[in-house]
């Protein structure tokens, strides 16, 4: 139990890393939570600090989700501790200790964290999102339907009840980080993003 209690703990500090500000800092000398949208996220950065630093930022975040939950597999391979430990990954990346528990919207290493314990339905969550942002341009709106997209695919491709369950909890922690987005959304004026040329309104 204490080894348990342990990695869960390591795993909030672990992904409280916040690799947004640490990237934009040492490449660009600007402090992300001033800049743009003040958020300490993955788009914020590609906004304000380019797509290379922007990809970067990604991945580790990414992959600071999926590594809790695979390691975690070797302690206590139950869904439980899984998700607990999967949670904890989330939550420690949108309120991280190291920035007064201001984080970012949790999008990115829950990618990371669902890769590990749900692959299948993940990977169509990140097709609906490739598919709404390619159409769209907007990450937020993008985002939000690839957290519902996950919790149909997980329904319909027979995942367990309580693999459902996490994902339906983590799909509405995510949704409630973008409440402003979606007043944006709501009111038209939510901003949109060109991967491939300038960002716009």
């Amino acid at each position: 139990m204490f080894i348990k209690i342990l990695y869960v703990i390591i795993t909030y500090f672990f992904t409280s890393v916040s690799y947004a500000y640490i990237f934009t800092k040492a490449f660009k000398g600007i402090d992300i939570r001033t800049v743009g949208s003040g958020n300490p996220g993955t788009t914020n950065v590609f906004r304000v600090a380019g797509k290379g630093v922007g990809s970067l930022t990604f991945l580790a975040d990414v992959a600071k989700g999926f590594i809790c939950v695979y390691f975690a597999r070797f302690i206590d391979p139950s869904f439980i501790f899984l998700a607990i430990v999967g949670i904890c990954a989330i939550c420690g990346h949108m309120f991280t200790i190291f920035l007064n528990f201001k984080g970012g919207k949790g999008v990115a290493t829950a990618l990371g964290v669902f890769l590990a314990l749900m692959p299948s339905a993940t990977l169509i969550a990140v097709l609906v999102f490739a598919i709404i942002f390619l159409a769209s341009g907007i990450v937020s709106l993008a985002s939000i339907l690839a957290s519902l997209a996950l919790v149909i695919s997980g329904i319909i491709l027979g995942f367990p009840l309580e693999a459902n369950i996490f994902a339906t909890i983590v799909a509405a922690i995510v949704i409630y980080k973008h409440k402003a987005n979606i007043k944006r959304l709501i009111s038209g004026t939510e901003n949109k993003f060109d991967i491939f040329g300038k960002n716009k309104k």
